[in-house]
Order: C-alpha cells, then structure tokens, then sequence
C-alpha cells in the first residue's frame, strides 16, 4: 500500500492507497489510523481503496492543532478530499467514530455515496463511552504528561477491543507509534474532546432516506459498542447484519475476512445499481 500526501484547503491530509476499480473510502476510529485496514485491504480486489486518516490523527495529529476536529468536521474535510481527488462517488466504509463520519458524510453528500459499510461504529446516542468520558474528564493532567504515561492507558484500550490476543499487541505496537512523540497526549486529549454525541443524533433520521446498498458487520462481544446498534443500523438502513459471535471492537484486525467481504458485497450491490 502506497502513503499518499495532498493539500486540501491548507490541511496536509494522508491515506493509504492500493488497487485499481471502484473506489472504497475507509475511515478508522480512535485510537488508530488508516494502518487498521492492514489486513483489510489486501482482501480486496478489484477495487481502488484509499484509507484515509482523519485530521488530528495518526501522523496528522499536529494538523488537528488550532482546527476543529469533531466527527461532523472530519465528514466536511473527508468531503473535500474526496472533491479535491475528483471523485464522485465512492463506497464509504467506516469503524468506530470513522462510522460516525461516513454516516455525516452519506446524509450531507449523498451524491458521494455509492453504498454504506459499518463495522461496530458509533451513532445514535451509542457514544462517547464511559472509559472515554473517564479520560475526558482527566484531560487536563493528561495532556500534560509525558507520552509513556499514555502507553498503557491505549494498551487496555487494545486488550479490551480485541478478541484476539496476538492482534491486540500487534496492533498495540502499529498506533502507538503515532502517539509516542511529545505531541501525543495533547493530541489524544484533543480528540476526546472533540467528541459531540449530537454529530450523530444530528442525523440518525435520514439513515432511512438514504437508499444506498448498504452492509453491518458487527462484533457481538463488543464491550463499547453493542451490538443492539449494529442492529439498529441494519433496521434503519435496510441492510444485511452480519453478527461475529465471538467477536469485539476492532473487527478490521481481528476479522479482516468477515469486513472485507462485506465491503465487496458492497461494491458488488452498488456495481449492480449503476
């Protein structure tokens, strides 16, 4: 996979790039970045994948500096990116509070979406979580101590968010690095607080307007996001749910199989609709 660089309305943005085709937006969550679709986009052919990092995260974080870098405006800079590369219209597919941007994204610019994917993604009033608020709330103390004092707060994060143990230190070692410079826990402290549960609610009634080939897959084990809101997305959107037992939160390392099929199902249903 190729690491791209473009300017866009004087923001650096990033992705990842691999493959040819129909192009398929990936939006990460917290604490990651494109790096959680690894194992994700090789299973995917036929298609032009571009994993996009959101503003103020991974190797973006100093672009969050002095910028607003809520769930709703990442929806508005993953617009412009899109506007910026000219394309039109693309799969958008998202986890955790990348969910939350794509949903954003799909209702304000419909005629970007050529179909949904969500894996245990935020919306409705499903977030920000406890442990999140927890952290929130020690904000300020945080953001003030050195980057090793925030190590193993992400650590339990992973081992939590994985039902696979390997994976979770594997991917422990894959977004800390992000993190692990001086900039880091101020960075992570500002995108808690960037969180706004009204970005969600702001648009859980146009899900069923939205018309578009649609797939959930969704780890039934997850302790943040539970799988009650899969269902709900799968109600309101029309869309197959396709439940992982056993699984937990970070479904695109712990189960790349499962998302990237969903996400060809996809691409198959919206090919079948153009």
């Amino acid at each position: 996979m190729q690491s791209r660089t473009l300017a866009v309305d004087g923001i650096a943005m990033r992705w990842i790039e691999e493959g040819e085709g129909a192009p398929v937006v990936l939006v990460h969550g917290i604490p990651t970045s494109p790096a959680l679709w690894r194992h994700v986009v090789p299973r995917i052919s036929g298609a032009r994948c571009l994993a996009w990092e959101m503003v103020g995260y991974g190797a973006s974080i100093a672009e969050g500096r002095g910028r607003v870098i809520s769930v709703a405006r990442q929806a508005d800079y993953l617009a412009a990116f899109l506007d910026a590369l000219g394309i039109g219209k693309a799969v958008l597919a998202g986890h955790d509070i990348g969910g939350g941007v794509v949903q954003i994204l799909a209702v304000r610019r419909p005629d970007l979406c050529a179909g949904l994917f969500l894996t245990n993604a935020v919306g409705y009033d499903s977030w920000p979580v406890p442990a999140v608020k927890a952290l929130r709330l020690a904000g300020g103390v945080l953001r003030r101590l050195p980057p090793a004092a925030l190590k193993p707060v992400l650590a339990t994060l992973f081992a939590r968010g994985h039902d696979d143990a390997s994976r979770a230190k594997e991917a422990m070692r894959v977004h800390w690095l992000p993190y692990a410079g001086g900039e880091g826990p101020a960075g992570f402290v500002r995108q808690i607080r960037s969180f706004d549960v009204e970005d969600t609610l702001a648009v859980a009634g146009d899900l069923k307007r939205l018309r578009v080939p649609a797939r959930i897959v969704w780890g039934a084990a997850d302790r943040f996001q539970k799988i009650r809101y899969g269902e709900r997305f799968a109600r309101d959107l029309s869309a197959p749910l396709h439940p992982i037992p056993s699984g937990k939160h970070f479904t695109p390392e712990d189960h790349p199989d499962m998302v990237a099929e969903g996400i060809r199902q996809v691409l198959a249903d919206a090919a079948g609709r153009a």
